[in-house]
């Protein structure tokens, strides 16, 4: 399939924040011709952008997709209370059937924010990795081992069975959190990561209760600790990161670990506000992730930039904290890259054709002073003209082409929980 796109303002990521006019080309699942005039040959599709803005597909850097049946059921607790005594007796009532139900609509909402990839970490990830497989979608899984499921032989087989199985979908090592994971298991993911060479990643330093408590048990904070287990030797990234002291902030800086910024599940669960001008002060890497949809409770990365500044701003005091440069940076190529797809970051010839449109005729669009202000500061999911992932158009002016109609994807996940209900 070869597609042509004309007619287009183009914000490539590959220098800076410069917008050009001219016309964008995927072959296959790849980007073949990003210019002013592409070369005139015989084109599957070609689409008239109207002046509308191409640019690379935003990377919900942190989710649990399949908790879209949590949506609105357990709102207004703190998050000890959310998790122990409403999330993880649900979750119990799982079946891979049901996470592959429930992740489908996930990914129905990630398109309409034009979100192009996600960073999973669920349990049943052969059916998280079908539902994106028969969407077209493209997913990392990320490893959920904890002392009550999984194991380290699962992680290990998942990282190389899920590592082979085609372009769409990758796996990284990962646990849940410290507080759920023994030193042991720590001490064997450690091992795997050193086997293969391969970061590592976690909820971390989520609340200050989670701190405190890893401070009594190992005289550490949980990013000391996974630093002296030897977790971050490859690197990796820390979700959440709410709770840095200064020497935690130094261990991600010396590794290359990532921090994934969740802000809407964060000033939800009152957890509090990430230090992500800290972090862009030292040089350490920053993504964007919407956590899942029973703490957020949407997948929306327009939100989520907004915060992310927003929230900056406040605990900075300073309007000028967090630029949306910075943040629209981290929902594209940070995003990308602490993830694992180097080949997904920017817009460029040969790198994977995973793109959006961005309606800019609309009124929360205009004037274009400034486009990318626009769309951290004034854009919304209503924007999202596009959503291309891989070469292919999943979603575009209101309509999924992802194989199945959202009716049906609706009514699927209604079924599910009714049989849950009545358990």
């Amino acid at each position: 399939m070869k597609i042509r796109f004309y007619n287009a303002r183009i914000l490539s990521m590959n220098y800076g924040f410069d917008i050009i006019n001219g016309e964008l080309v995927t072959e296959n699942d790849s980007i073949s011709y990003i210019g002013e005039k592409a070369p005139a040959d015989s084109y599957d599709r070609e689409i008239d952008c109207g002046g509308n803005l191409l640019m690379p597909g935003f990377k919900n850097a942190h989710t649990h997709s399949a908790m879209t049946f949590l949506r609105s059921f357990a709102d207004d607790l703190p998050l000890q209370e959310w998790l122990y005594d409403k999330v993880f007796p649900m979750e119990a009532k799982l079946d891979g059937e049901s996470v592959y139900r429930f992740s489908k609509l996930a990914v129905l909402e990630y398109l309409t924010s034009g979100i192009t990839a996600n960073f999973d970490m669920y349990y049943e990830p052969e059916h998280i990795a079908r539902a994106s497989l028969d969407m077209g979608f493209r997913t990392v899984l990320c490893g959920a081992v904890n002392n009550f499921k999984e194991s380290l032989e699962k992680l290990e087989s998942y990282y190389v069975r899920f590592n082979t199985c085609g372009a769409l979908i990758s796996y990284q090592l990962g646990f849940h959190a410290e507080y759920t994971t023994s030193k042991e298991l720590m001490e064997g993911i450690a091992a795997l990561a050193e086997k293969y060479k391969a970061p590592v990643f976690m909820h971390n330093s989520e609340t200050a209760k989670e701190v405190a408590e890893c401070k009594e048990r190992y005289g550490l904070t949980p990013t000391e600790l996974f630093d002296k287990t030897g977790l971050f030797r490859y690197g990796g990234a820390g979700f959440h990161s709410v709770y840095m002291t200064e020497r935690d902030l130094e261990i991600y800086r010396k590794n290359g670990v990532y921090a994934v910024t969740n802000p809407a599940s964060n000033a939800k669960l009152a957890s509090g506000i990430a230090p992500v001008c800290r972090m862009l002060e030292k040089g350490i890497g920053v993504a964007i992730g919407t956590d899942g949809p029973a703490s957020n409770n949407c997948l929306d990365m327009f939100r989520e930039m907004f915060l992310v500044t927003g929230l900056q701003k406040i605990a900075e005091k300073d309007a000028a904290a967090c630029s949306a440069e910075d943040v629209l940076y981290m929902a594209t190529v940070g995003g990308a890259r602490a993830m694992g797809l180097a080949d997904c970051d920017v817009l460029a010839k040969g790198k994977k054709a995973d793109i959006i449109m961005i309606d800019l005729m609309q009124p929360n669009m205009q004037p274009l002073n400034n486009i990318v202000k626009n769309i951290v500061y004034s854009g919304s999911k209503s924007n999202v003209k596009m959503t291309m992932v891989n070469g292919r158009i999943l979603y575009e002016n209101g309509s999924f082409n992802v194989g199945e109609s959202a009716e049906d994807i609706y009514r699927a996940v209604d079924e599910k929980l009714k049989i849950f209900k009545d358990k």
